[in-house]
Protein backbone atom coordinates (compact mmCIF):
# COMPACT_ATOMS: atom_id res chain seq x y z
CA UNK A 1 0.00 0.00 0.00
CA UNK A 2 2.66 2.53 1.04
CA UNK A 3 3.83 2.04 -3.24
CA UNK A 4 0.71 3.00 -4.25
CA UNK A 5 0.09 6.08 -2.08
CA UNK A 6 3.65 7.15 -3.35
CA UNK A 7 2.42 6.86 -6.42
CA UNK A 8 -0.85 8.76 -5.81
CA UNK A 9 1.01 11.43 -4.81
CA UNK A 10 3.61 11.46 -7.41
CA UNK A 11 0.67 11.83 -9.98
CA UNK A 12 -2.65 13.39 -9.50
CA UNK A 13 -4.48 10.62 -12.00
CA UNK A 14 -3.84 7.63 -9.30
CA UNK A 15 -5.74 7.11 -6.34
CA UNK A 16 -4.50 4.49 -4.09
CA UNK A 17 -7.20 3.29 -0.79
CA UNK A 18 -6.38 0.34 1.48
CA UNK A 19 -9.56 -1.56 2.73
CA UNK A 20 -9.66 -4.50 4.93
CA UNK A 21 -10.84 -7.52 3.58
CA UNK A 22 -12.35 -8.78 6.64
CA UNK A 23 -14.38 -5.97 6.94
CA UNK A 24 -15.43 -5.39 4.01
CA UNK A 25 -16.61 -9.23 2.64
CA UNK A 26 -18.49 -8.43 -0.67
CA UNK A 27 -16.14 -6.01 -1.77
CA UNK A 28 -13.30 -8.99 -0.83
CA UNK A 29 -15.94 -11.36 -2.88
CA UNK A 30 -15.89 -9.19 -6.31
CA UNK A 31 -12.50 -9.11 -6.67
CA UNK A 32 -11.56 -12.46 -5.46
CA UNK A 33 -9.43 -11.83 -2.70
CA UNK A 34 -7.85 -15.04 -1.64
CA UNK A 35 -4.24 -13.39 -0.30
CA UNK A 36 -3.18 -9.89 0.69
CA UNK A 37 -1.93 -7.62 -0.51
CA UNK A 38 -4.06 -7.82 -3.36
CA UNK A 39 -3.81 -5.32 -5.49
CA UNK A 40 -6.56 -4.06 -7.48
CA UNK A 41 -6.18 -1.63 -10.35
CA UNK A 42 -9.07 0.06 -12.80
CA UNK A 43 -12.01 -1.99 -11.24
CA UNK A 44 -10.34 -5.25 -12.24
CA UNK A 45 -8.52 -4.60 -15.25
CA UNK A 46 -4.73 -5.78 -13.79
CA UNK A 47 -5.06 -7.79 -10.58
CA UNK A 48 -2.22 -9.43 -8.81
CA UNK A 49 -1.31 -10.79 -4.81
CA UNK A 50 1.74 -10.69 -3.10
CA UNK A 51 4.54 -8.09 -2.56
CA UNK A 52 5.96 -6.74 -5.67
CA UNK A 53 8.93 -4.79 -5.99
CA UNK A 54 8.55 -1.66 -6.98
CA UNK A 55 9.82 -1.58 -10.71
CA UNK A 56 7.12 -4.96 -10.96
CA UNK A 57 4.76 -3.15 -9.80
CA UNK A 58 5.34 0.12 -11.78
CA UNK A 59 5.26 -2.13 -14.81
CA UNK A 60 1.68 -3.38 -13.68
CA UNK A 61 0.19 -0.04 -13.64
CA UNK A 62 1.78 1.12 -16.86
CA UNK A 63 -0.05 -2.13 -18.07
CA UNK A 64 -3.33 -1.37 -16.77
CA UNK A 65 -3.47 2.41 -18.27
CA UNK A 66 -2.04 1.32 -21.47
CA UNK A 67 -5.60 -1.46 -21.18
CA UNK A 68 -7.16 1.75 -20.17
CA UNK A 69 -6.35 3.66 -23.20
Amino acid sequence: MRLAHKLAMANPNIHGEMVEATEFPLLSQKFYVMGVPKTVINEGDVQFEGAYPEDDFVEKVLEAYKKAN
